[in-house]
C-alpha cells in the first residue's frame, strides 16, 4: 500500500502564499495519478487539482486557476501545490490523493477513484 505525508500547511493572511508537499512511500510513484481534495467544517470535500503519471498534464477547480499549481518531482517521490493570493475562502484541511488509474480530465475529478490519501494538512488563511 502506498503510504502519503503531507507537510507545508499553515496560517497566512490573505494575498499571501503556501506550498504543500506530499511524499509517498514506495518506488511506483511515477505509476499514479496524484489529487489535492479540500474539505471546510460543514462542507463536502472538494476536488482541487490533479496531476498525470508524468507531471505533464494538469486540471484545476475553477476556483483556484490562475492562483495554484500543482507539480511533482518523481525522482523525490513528491508531489507539491503551491498556493497564491489565497483567500479566506481556501481555509479547508487539504489532502493528497493517489490513484493508479489512467487519468482522465472527468474521472480524477471524483474522490472516489482514489485509494490511497494523507492525513491531511490544515490551511487557514485570515481577512
Amino acid at each position: 500500500q502506498v503510504h502519503l505525508v503531507e507537510s507545508g500547511g499553515g496560517l497566512v493572511q490573505a494575498g499571501g502564499s503556501l506550498r504543500l508537499s506530499c511524499e509517498a512511500s514506495g518506488r511506483t510513484f511515477s505509476s499514479y495519478v496524484m489529487g489535492w481534495f479540500r474539505q471546510a467544517p460543514g462542507k463536502e470535500r472538494e476536488f482541487v487539482a490533479a496531476i498525470n503519471k508524468s507531471g505533464g498534464t494538469t486540471s484545476y477547480t475553477d476556483s483556484v486557476k490562475g492562483r495554484f499549481t500543482t507539480s511533482r518531482d518523481n525522482a523525490k517521490n513528491t508531489v507539491y501545490l503551491q498556493m497564491n493570493s489565497l483567500k479566506p475562502e481556501d481555509t479547508a484541511v487539504y489532502y493528497c490523493a493517489a490513484t493508479n488509474v489512467i487519468f482522465t480530465t472527468n474521472a480524477i475529478t471524483s474522490w472516489g477513484i482514489y485509494a490511497y490519501w494523507g492525513q491531511g494538512t490544515q490551511v487557514t488563511v485570515s481577512s
